[in-house]
């Protein structure tokens, strides 16, 4: 009974989902997720351009955050085994999908600065914003991955 207990308490529910190790890096992943959406989404996109592929995963890491937080704080999570192996997964898919988002945006941040003149000097700087924002959502899921994986060890 008491090993039953112990594994409910690990998965949190309601508001210790804002307290507790790993759930509180949800809110910096969905506002640094969120702001690389933003400044990629309010630049100059020219024809061959790959960064449709980092508008996909940061709408798709932000809106299946928020499903996660969601589920989290509603309590929908009553097979905690099953629930914190999802978390994994989960994670270490998002920081798969934002390193080679992050890595295809420095690219494409580079190649924007030698190939445009001097009247796009503000979208190169929101680009080197959304590099630095792209960067730290990876870390940001990279370590929620790792604290996902240490509590889904310890059922």
């Amino acid at each position: 009974m008491a090993a039953a207990t112990q594994q409910m308490s690990s998965l949190p529910s309601g508001l210790r989902v804002c307290s507790t190790v790993p759930d509180i890096l949800y809110l910096p992943e969905l506002v640094f997720g969120g702001l690389v959406w933003i400044l990629v989404a309010s630049t100059h996109v020219t024809t061959p351009n790959p960064q449709g592929w980092v508008m996909f995963v940061s709408v798709f890491c932000f809106v299946m955050t928020f499903l996660w937080l969601v589920i989290f704080t509603c309590g929908g999570h009553k097979n905690s085994s099953a629930w914190a192996t999802a978390d994994f997964i989960y994670h270490l898919i998002a920081v798969v999908f934002y390193l080679s988002a992050s890595v295809i945006l420095a690219y494409m941040t580079i190649i924007f600065k030698y190939a445009t003149s001097a009247p796009f000097d503000q979208y190169y700087k929101i680009y080197i914003a959304a590099v630095v924002f792209s960067y730290v959502a990876t870390l940001l899921y990279f370590i929620h991955c790792i604290l996902s994986a240490v509590r889904w060890k310890s059922f």
